[in-house]
């Protein structure tokens, strides 16, 4: 059985298929969730493979999904992910009453250097505002970053060319550049 298979015989009311589920999608899940995580402090409370069992639980339980193949998950992966390390970084934030939330560096830069990093909630807050001017740049960025997709990939889900995805991809890193480290 491959991931779409699976997908569509959970989808249909074969509860059992999330266990077959499992194997085809976890090495991809755990590889991004790792990269996330790699800006993270060495005690962060949530490791990697919290962070993909919370998500997978998250869309094994969404039944109002209408899976469209192994892409599609991986793009719904992307928004879960980033909605629990959003989260997770809110909690942590509370709970310190805001002091020294830790950066999580992004997987192709966003940012110009190599140097800086970026936090969740700084990212989360940046994307929300950009969705509000190019809701598409903004998924872009989360189909990219938070789901880990090709740009081929990402221009699927969206219905869109592979160049326009680039050039999308291009001027939103541009914006978040500008709007995370307006000092560069």
């Amino acid at each position: 059985m491959d991931t779409t298979d699976a997908l569509e015989s959970h989808a249909a009311g074969r509860h059992d298929a999330a266990s077959e589920l499992v194997p085809l999608v976890y090495d991809r899940l755990r590889a991004l969730a790792g990269r996330y995580m790699q800006g993270e402090r060495a005690d962060h409370s949530l490791r990697p493979s919290d962070l993909v069992h919370e998500a997978f639980l998250r869309l094994i339980d969404t039944s109002r999904v209408s899976w469209q193949g192994k892409t599609h998950f991986f793009a719904v992966s992307a928004r879960q992910m980033r909605r629990i390390l959003v989260e997770h970084a809110r909690a942590r934030k509370a709970a310190k009453r805001g002091a020294g939330d830790r950066p999580v560096t992004l997987i192709e830069s966003i940012v110009p250097s190599p140097g800086p990093s970026l936090d969740v909630l700084a990212l989360d807050e940046a994307l929300t505002k950009l969705e509000t001017l190019s809701p598409r740049q903004s998924r872009v960025v989360e189909l990219r970053f938070f789901g880990g997709l090709t740009i081929r990939e990402a221009a699927h889900v969206l219905g869109i060319s592979e160049k326009t995805l680039t050039l999308d991809w291009r001027v939103a890193r541009a914006w978040l550049s500008r709007e995370l480290h307006p000092e560069i």
